[in-house]
């Protein structure tokens, strides 16, 4: 099992914020799927102010490419990506068309 923690913004707008977390209280059913048959088991998604945190939990031969091209291939997964830029915004160090930025583990208790 992997884990990897992901950043991303939302738009500072308290009334955008809400619309986005009522979104997440009831995540589309083919959304769900397209996470689980990618290889993740376990995704939460935290928020403080307009800045998100994602953890997932993969198997171990999960890998973002394959998730992306599995993605670009789901015209369900477009339109909610494409409804969810309405809320998001990039990380100010981000590149061109990139939302979720993937963080650098600094710190285990246990390693």
């Amino acid at each position: 099992m992997k884990r990897y923690c992901l950043a991303c913004d939302l738009k500072d707008d308290p009334n955008l914020i809400a619309e986005y977390e009522k979104y997440h209280e009831h995540v589309w059913p083919e959304i769900k799927k397209s996470i689980t048959d990618s290889g993740i088991h376990q995704m939460e998604i935290y928020r403080l102010a307009n800045r998100l945190f994602m953890i997932m939990e993969t198997d171990d031969v999960f890998n973002f490419e394959r998730k992306a091209s599995m993605d670009a291939n789901n015209p369900i997964v477009q339109q909610w990506e494409e409804l969810m830029w309405k809320y998001q915004q990039q990380l100010p160090i981000a590149k061109p068309g990139e939302k979720w930025i993937l963080m650098e583990k600094i710190f285990d208790l246990v390693a």
